[in-house]
């Protein structure tokens, strides 16, 4: 931290105090000039920490005297001084309410426990801030000034994985596009993306999305701006006394939706509801959006859309009103995530099975860099995530209205959002039986639609391409039923089903998990009749497969999982082809309208499932990831294991081989490997199968039955890679944050790595990871490397081999801001049991090279030489014969390191359990057992291509057909200086209804047109008839030819 002057703090803490009154929490910045020139100092003081807010949830809608009520009883034994209701001033205010904000002091918080108690209370959590941009304190001063390199002391505020932010880009609020981009072609868009689109057409039939209620969740939309017609209702929800937007971003989204000047939106005709939800400072708490939430359900909004998001997926009050939302027929819209290209990086509510979340391309059709990839993290590490985004569409250099006028461009999933929100708003006006309209339904006509994009994967663009008219042509035919997301499995399809189709299946593998979504059409509720049904076919191989399958007990709302669990059986262990055979599934849901509730609809679907499989690989070849043992946020406070990621310091990616692993299983499975997921403890596999058991950035803890099987696996034969991380107990306390959303200190729950139970781990053999904490470049085998925030290895064995490097005391610089730089740090440490037919150990000290969310320079030639060594036996010459080879370190020159006092990791562990104030392992649980479905075989061929274009059950597409319209766009004429913004608008700016009479006059103005210039050529050709012909004048021969003519 830059030396302060002795009076500036006391100084800064009594402006703090003085600042503001009441019982909020007080972020006040003061900046003084450091010793350093190019350096600013920043202080953060907040007040009156005493008091937190939480929210408590009821099971019920009731009045605010009921809710009073409820909150006194259960807190009858404390004293009224130490908690109040407050106070929530907006129009939902009037209303019953299914929550309260309540503050709680601090010292009294055991007073938790009697509110959750309460019969009528549901859950108590901490209120949060939500807020859209990053307010981290670095100043982004650029400079290779050491005292811009020292950031440690800087106290991070809740970061991006902490909050719900903007989904536009930029370094600000947005960002224009190309602006930091080098010179390139680019391509002209001369239309409107609802042109391009192809709106147009069904403006021309005459829907405009009239009688269609849509809310924009966002930054509000001025009174009078000229772009909007029929906006119903503004409402504010903030604590700023304004309707207006001081941003911009809300009127940009609702001009794509409908505006309907200039830069033309989709639903011109349909009821805009603004809910100003952020103020103009990019704040918002999570109980202005359930208050905002139970508003626009009292009315009755039929499309909603919110380009924000954050990974917190176990904010529950925020996710439960979202299912609360759908299920009373609201289609939620909402951005997919900016966080791309890394993988697992999707943004909630997006990520929800009842909401379209919405991807990026740019008009390229190339899926934007920006937009966030799947998978879906909430099933980890047992099961398998789900598809997501669920449809892509232009979200790059969309044009939208201007914050008072005229348009503008912007880039970003919060685009792609509304553009998606417009399509569907259009779509809902087509329908003549608006009951038919859920938001299954919409869903289901949206992803049968879409246009696959040729060459992306599942993950990267869902089901494909908004294509508006096929959906227009779905929608008008269709009939309530359900269907699957994807609809089919092929292991063989490459690249759209990735990772499937990357590693064929064997026998004694881990099973493949599919996580499949059911899309209940025909009510908000439903279930699954009997069981789902495995019929394979008999010509097509189908019994060398066994499937298991795991379903949803109840579809609510709209939507349930269906996990397909393949395997091979065993009489195909050494047989190679491909399998077929598909689920059947039948779906239930009551009859509406039906007063006996004896009533039910019924659909079944069908999941062909098409694997390719190979004989069972060698032991060698097999490498087993561990999962299970791998934590992230949410719910805990996992940090990063690089920490100079200062804008995004919390671990959020899955550490899954198919999201921010998965350039190295790619790596891998082209070096001839095949990777099998753990998702169980390790008393769960079968060692004998497998040549490495791979363990990266690990943070759980180990059962002790783990540890005993482990060790008498690696001396039966299994080798074990690790690639650990930092752990330092002195530098987990200095890199804690304010998180402003529950306004406590997070103190991380361990490092990038849990290296006290990795050294439990490998005790056995004599090794052991330091709490160093170090990074560097240097050159390792002729090989370019970083070693970023790793430990290195305190103990091993003698007759093992280390490798060591000369490397920066990072920790040093962390906890006294100096510089300092270590020779012979040991990295890299390769070991061969003693035992007779043992394994292999290798130690590294250092994930980031193999991990991609932060990796700077990639080690995957480690990885190659650490798996010739494991699994071959083959020990790497240039490590063996390296100059930077050192004596094996004893380990008794400093302590090991220890876990920090007073963690809380059991709150978050699969491990841990509390026991009277220390933490004791769980009982080892019970691995997991699949019941296989029995197959009931089919003597039939199989299906030879099963993606088509998604065709929905009970819909023909040839019965919607669009008229034979010309795609004509008219003029759009901007307003003119002083011109009035009144609605009284001419003809011929506005689609639909609005440019009728235009159309009707279009072809006799054509008509005299064509006359005039008919009678100009008749004109021009009578006269040149009239006038006489000139003779052309006798050229004389000259004298010369004449004389001299031939004979």
């Amino acid at each position: 931290l830059c030396p302060f002057i002795g009076w500036i703090v006391p100084y800064a803490l009594f402006v703090c105090a003085c600042w503001r009154l009441g019982l909020a929490e007080v972020a006040f910045l003061s900046k003084y000039k450091c010793s350093c020139p190019v350096r600013f100092c920043n202080i953060f003081c907040s007040l009156s920490l005493s008091f937190l807010e939480y929210i408590v949830a009821f099971n019920g809608y009731f009045t605010a005297k009921a809710r009073s009520d409820f909150i006194s009883s259960a807190l009858r034994d404390v004293d009224a001084v130490n908690w109040r209701i407050v106070r929530r001033d907006n129009p939902a205010s009037d209303y019953p309410s299914d929550f309260e904000v309540v503050e709680i002091r601090q010292d009294t918080r055991s007073s938790l426990l009697t509110l959750q108690d309460h019969p009528y209370i549901k859950r108590v959590t901490p209120q949060r801030m939500v807020l859209r941009s990053l307010k981290l304190t670095d100043p982004g001063t650029d400079g290779a000034s050491p005292c811009n390199d020292i950031r440690w002391v800087q106290k991070w505020q809740s970061s991006r994985p902490l909050r719900r932010t903007s989904l536009s880009l930029g370094s600000g609020f947005w960002h224009a596009t190309g602006r930091h981009s080098s010179r390139r072609l680019l391509r002209a868009i001369p239309r409107h993306v609802a042109q391009i689109l192809q709106a147009d057409v069904l403006w021309q039939m005459g829907h405009t999305g009239s009688g269609v209620k849509v809310a924009v969740f966002d930054t509000g939309l001025s009174e009078k701006h000229p772009h909007f017609k029929n906006v119903k209702e503004r409402t504010n929800w903030t604590n700023e006394k304004t309707l207006d937007d001081g941003l911009g971003h809300g009127t940009f989204v609702a001009g794509v939706i409908a505006s309907m000047r200039e830069c033309q939106g989709f639903a011109p005709d349909s009821e805009l509801h603004i809910f100003r939800v952020f103020t103009n400072n990019q704040v918002s708490y999570t109980s202005w959006f359930l208050d905002a939430f139970n508003y626009a359900i009292l009315k009755k909004i039929d499309v909603l859309n919110l380009s924000i998001g954050g990974p917190d997926f176990m904010d529950h009050p925020f996710v439960d009103k979202v299912w609360e939302l759908t299920a009373n027929k609201v289609i939620m819209v909402s951005a997919i995530g900016n966080d791309g290209p890394l993988y697992g990086t999707l943004n909630n509510p997006a990520d929800q099975m009842d909401v379209i979340g919405v991807g990026g391309i740019d008009f390229e059709d190339n899926i934007a860099r920006f937009s966030s990839r799947g998978m879906t993290t909430w099933e980890l590490p047992g099961g398998y995530g789900r598809v997501k985004p669920d449809i892509v569409t232009y979200g790059s250099g969309v044009r939208g209205s201007g914050l008072k006028e005229g348009c503008r461009s912007l880039s970003g999933t919060s685009v792609a959002s509304p553009v998606v929100a417009g399509a569907v708003t259009l779509l809902a006006s087509t329908v003549l039986n608006r009951e038919l309209v859920n938001p299954a339904s919409m869903k289901q006509a949206l992803i049968a639609s879409a246009r696959r994009l040729p060459g992306v994967n599942m993950f990267e663009q869902g089901h494909g391409k908004l294509d508006l008219l096929r959906a227009y042509q779905i929608l008008n035919s269709y009939k309530p039923q359900a269907s699957l997301s994807p609809s089919y499995i092929d292991l063989t399809e490459c690249p759209y089903m990735w990772p499937y189709c990357s590693q064929p299946i064997y026998y004694g593998g881990m099973p493949t998990i599919v996580n499949v979504t059911i899309l209940n059409g025909m009510g908000v509720t439903g279930r699954i009749v009997d069981k789902p049904i495995w019929q394979p076919y008999l010509p097509q191989n189908g019994d060398y497969v066994d499937v298991a399958v795991s379903y949803s007990p109840v579809l609510w709302p709209w939507a349930g999982y269906l996990a397909i669990s393949v395997s091979v059986a065993k009489k195909a262990a050494s047989w190679e082809g491909i399998a077929q055979g598909h689920v059947m599934v039948t779906v239930a849901s009551p009859a509406e309208n039906d007063v006996s509730n004896t009533g039910e609809m019924t659909s079944t679907v069908k999941l062909p499932v098409k694997v390719k499989i190979v004989p069972t690989p060698p032991r060698s070849k097999r490498i087993l990831w561990d999962q299970y043992h791998n934590l992230r946020y949410p719910p805990g406070y996992f940090p990063r294991d690089n920490l100079r990621m200062k804008n995004d310091p919390l671990d959020w990616n899955g550490d899954h081989i198919h999201t921010n692993f998965r350039d190295m299983y790619q790596h891998l499975r082209s070096m001839g490997y095949f990777v099998e997921v753990l998702g169980a403890p390790i008393t769960c596999f079968d060692a004998s199968q497998y040549g490495t058991l791979l363990m990266v950035d690990s943070e759980e803890e180990y059962f002790p039955e783990e540890i005993t099987k482990l060790r008498r696996d690696i001396d039966n034969g299994l080798s074990l890679i690790i690639f650990s991380d930092w752990y330092n107990t002195s530098v987990m306390r200095k890199v804690k944050f304010y998180d402003e959303n529950t306004r406590q200190w997070w103190m991380p729950d361990t490092g990038g790595a849990n290296v006290p139970a990795l050294n439990d781990l490998i005790a056995v053999w004599g090794m052991a990871f330091s709490d160093g904490l170090y990074e560097g470049d240097f050159t390792m085998a002729d090989h370019d490397m970083y070693y970023a925030s790793g430990c290195s290895i305190a103990r091993f064995p003698e007759d093992g081999i280390v490798v060591a490097q000369t490397l920066k005391d990072q920790g040093l610089e962390v906890l006294k801001q100096e510089t300092a730089v270590v020779e012979n740090v040991p990295v890299l440490g390769l070991y061969q049991t003693p035992s007779e037919g043992g394994g292999r150990i290798a130690l590294y000290g250092d994930s980031n090279c193999i991990d991609d969310s932060h990796r700077q320079k990639d080690c995957f030639w480690l990885l190659d030489a650490l798996l010739q060594y494991t699994s071959y036996s083959m020990t790497p010459p240039s490590l063996t014969h390296s100059k930077n080879r050192v004596v094996p370190p004893t380990g008794t020159d400093r302590p090991l390191p220890q876990r920090l006092e007073g963690n809380h990791l059991y709150r978050y562990s699969k491990v841990l359990e509390a026991h009277l104030g220390d933490p004791k392992p769980r009982p080892l649980p019970a691995c997991p057992h699949l019941s296989w479905a029995k197959p009931q075989p089919l003597n039939e061929t199989a299906p030879s291509n099963l993606w088509k274009h998604q065709k929905l059950l009970s819909v023909d597409m040839d019965k919607v057909v669009l008229p034979n319209v010309r795609l004509y766009r008219p003029q759009v004429r901007p307003l003119s200086p002083g011109e009035s913004g009144a609605w009284d608008i001419p003809g011929g700016i506005m689609p639909g209804r609005y440019n009728q009479e235009v159309g009707q006059t279009i072809p006799m103005f054509a008509f005299l047109g064509a006359m005039v210039v008919l009678s100009f050529f008749v004109v021009q050709l009578t006269k040149a008839k009239s006038k006489p012909k000139r003779r052309k004048p006798r050229v004389k021969r000259p004298l010369y030819l004449q004389q001299h003519q031939f004979p």
